[in-house]
């Protein structure tokens, strides 16, 4: 369960910190958790995506998933919170996982399913339908943090490709 950002301040020359708060990005005083994942979308869009291949895409997810559960776990410790706010690694690892997707998606059209993408998963993370929010009850620690967005994020993916299909075959739409 997320929750209110603790009075515990974080130090972003913590490497624990700065990564588990998303570079800073965490510390929006606004809807932290969607800042966290726009930058993760930038860092994704400019820097992994066009210098990559699909496999080193997965690489990064699964490198990202694994730091990111020790460091948001510690994190939130260090802040005295089961999931502060504030910590949004976990929005990265799973908005990432959302658009791995994407390497099979046409150039042309990459940029609106990236916006869907955005979409699908914020609403996904935000609501945390079952079984997101199940997990998120019956976990604890960089375990919890992590794994309701991977779920949320493996959802997303689900429903972009499901509706994309659904686009294809009943209204002629190839995105």
């Amino acid at each position: 369960m997320t929750t209110s950002a603790s009075s515990s301040k974080p130090n972003l020359l913590n490497p624990i910190h700065l990564f588990a708060l998303g570079f800073g990005s965490g510390l929006s005083p606004w809807a932290p958790g969607t800042v966290g994942t726009l930058v993760a979308a930038v860092l994704w869009w400019f820097i992994v995506q066009p210098f990559t291949t699909p496999i080193i895409n997965l690489i990064v997810v699964v490198i990202a998933v694994a730091v990111g559960i020790p460091v948001c776990g510690r994190a939130a410790s260090d802040l005295k919170s089961a999931d502060d706010q504030r910590i949004v690694w976990d929005e990265f690892c799973g908005f990432w996982l959302t658009i791995l997707i994407l390497r099979y998606v046409p150039l042309g059209t990459r940029w609106i399913w990236f916006v869907i993408a955005f979409a699908l998963f914020r609403l996904l993370d935000i609501f945390k339908p079952w079984p997101i929010g199940w997990i998120e009850k019956k976990t604890s620690g960089g375990v919890s943090i992590v794994l309701d967005d991977l779920v949320a994020g493996a959802l997303a993916m689900l429903l972009m490709y499901l509706l994309s299909w659904v686009l294809a075959h009943f209204f002629g739409i190839w995105l």
